[in-house]
């Protein structure tokens, strides 16, 4: 069933369980956290070309729902939201934008499909062992190796897509993907790709190590 849905646009993805933070300080979204301090629930896609300030953006068909667990109003008059992705939608039709953007949306997830538990477990396998070699070339960034995982596999499969290092385009393409399998598998590509380049990385600065 189709239904209407506040939206943020925003210039990155964010995955079905997936945490992050949020900087709002437009008029129009400060409107939009007010009036669903009730529900706590708003929608994201991301903008694919533009702004996500001040309107005028070309935006994706697919996003997430986003739940707010927090918030904290800075004196500038900013306010800093932490939003939990919930689930994805599909956008069936953009409506107006005032006092913000709002757009009717459906589901598109394929809840009913079994997720294959050896895929699971070796996409896993794949994302852990693509974010330890990120951490040997990014060593400030301090990566997380050993991640807490959940035991339920559909919140587990969207977990390793929010895990994956990967480009934006990557991301959206894996949250266009409705069948759960197929997001693993491509996320599975996703990490034999990065993985060859982190090696590539590597040996080239093991080959200018001698030289500083």
């Amino acid at each position: 069933m189709n239904r209407e849905l506040a939206m943020f646009p925003l210039g990155m993805v964010v995955f079905p369980h997936q945490t992050v933070g949020l900087c709002v300080f437009e008029p129009r979204y400060h409107r939009l956290l007010a009036d669903v301090e009730s529900e706590r629930r708003f929608g994201t896609c991301l903008i694919e070309r533009g702004s996500d300030v001040g309107g005028g953006d070309h935006r994706s068909f697919v996003g997430s729902v986003l739940e707010i667990l927090g918030t904290h109003r800075l004196t500038n008059g900013q306010v800093l939201v932490v939003v939990e992705g919930v689930e994805c939608f599909e956008v069936v039709e953009w409506l107006s934008d005032d006092p913000y953007p709002r757009a009717m949306v459906g589901q598109r997830c394929c809840d009913d499909v079994p997720i294959e538990s050896a895929l699971l477990k070796s996409t896993e396998s794949a994302v852990r062992a693509l974010r330890a070699l990120q951490s040997e070339i990014f060593a400030d960034e301090c990566l997380q190796r050993n991640c807490a995982m959940d035991d339920d596999a559909r919140v587990r499969s969207w977990q390793l897509c929010a895990l994956t290092p990967m480009s934006l385009l990557d991301q959206f393409k894996v949250l266009s993907l409705s069948n759960p399998n197929d997001r693993l598998r491509l996320v599975a590509e996703i990490c034999c790709e990065r993985y060859g380049d982190y090696q590539r990385m590597l040996a080239v600065d093991e080959l200018r190590a001698p030289m500083n």
